[in-house]
């Protein structure tokens, strides 16, 4: 009977430690935002993988940046949805979404 509880026990904490991992929005809960300007970096640890830093030095790791902006040196104008309850493998910067993001030509 223990080895059955157990095996229980293991399962609740396998589906209990992924649905914390979700990203979810309560109703009424506010998640940040941020836009503005900012250079797209490569860091080449973990694998490797780009991120922004933003002209006031905030450091952003974005889950889903288009691979057309994946290019090292690139200066963009963005806005993104800040998500600081959530956690990478980075461990560099924020991690964010996206919402808008374009290139800026030649400053």
């Amino acid at each position: 009977m223990k080895k059955r509880q157990l095996i229980v026990c293991i399962i609740f904490l396998f589906l209990f430690g992924g649905l914390s991992g979700c990203i979810t929005e309560l109703p009424g809960e506010i998640i940040p935002t941020v836009g503005g300007t900012g250079t797209i970096v490569y860091n080449d640890f973990e694998g490797g993988f780009y991120g922004i830093i933003e002209d006031e030095g905030l450091k952003l790791d974005p889950i889903n940046l288009p691979s057309e902006f994946k290019d090292d040196g690139l200066r963009v104008r963005f806005k993104a949805k800040l998500l600081p309850d959530v956690f990478s493998y980075h461990m560099w910067g924020i991690v964010a979404i996206i919402l808008e993001i374009e290139r800026i030509e030649n400053q």
